[in-house]
């Protein structure tokens, strides 16, 4: 039951630590640490990914900043209670890492798989040179009840598919993870910069 669960939300990522290690929390002993991860884009870009990683995986205790790792694990999100509301945070949590020399070249860098269900109506619409856009917001289940809660963003007739699933409806998604800054509006006067995550979505299916 456990290793079908799990086969839901499957995420490889490859690139460049380039962060030192902040605590997250604690279960059982185990120590759960933060760091970020630049991942580069085909696009000469880069994202900055934040990976959830556990001392029994990695010695914290170490400054791995410019390391090259591949990180197999899972998207996860949880709600984080600021400014009176809840905040969807998402991370990559890691099941496996691996250090590498260097990047491999024409390497799969951003990979992710979810297998999920739509819990919120899409968000159809179009920029304004004509591009369609669909909004997504997958719930893919965790074992013992629990659930993420993954946005996902798609593009072209992906957005059109995309724009006719209803909330409930099951759907398989292949895509990659990517960051994207956007300003948030404080006050009247101060505007603060932020990060979102999402899925950018290359393939989708719908299931039984």
């Amino acid at each position: 039951m456990t290793d079908k669960v799990i086969e839901n939300n499957q995420v490889t990522v490859m690139g460049k630590i380039v962060s030192g290690f902040f605590f997250s929390h604690e279960i059982y002993g185990e120590g759960f640490y933060m760091m970020d991860v630049e991942v580069e884009r085909l696009s000469d870009s880069t994202d900055i990914i934040p990976v959830m990683v556990s001392d029994r995986l990695i010695d914290v205790s170490q400054d791995y900043a410019g390391t090259y790792v591949c990180i197999n694990g899972q998207f996860r999100s949880y709600n984080r209670h600021e400014e009176k509301k809840n905040k969807l945070v998402l991370s990559v949590f890691a099941r496996e890492i691996d250090f590498a020399p260097e990047m491999e070249e024409n390497a799969k860098t951003n990979q992710i798989f979810l297998d999920g269900f739509i819990c919120k109506e899409p968000i159809y619409r179009k920029t304004p040179l004509g591009r369609e856009i669909a909004d997504l917001l997958l719930a893919v289940n965790r074992p013992y009840g629990k659930s993420d809660y993954i946005p996902c963003i798609c593009w072209g007739r992906n957005a059109r598919f995309a724009s006719t699933f209803q909330v409930g409806d099951r759907c398989m998604i292949w895509g990659r993870i990517q960051s994207r800054e956007y300003m948030k509006k404080i006050t009247e006067e101060e505007l603060e910069k932020r990060v979102a995550y999402e899925v950018s979505v290359s393939k989708l299916e719908t299931g039984d």
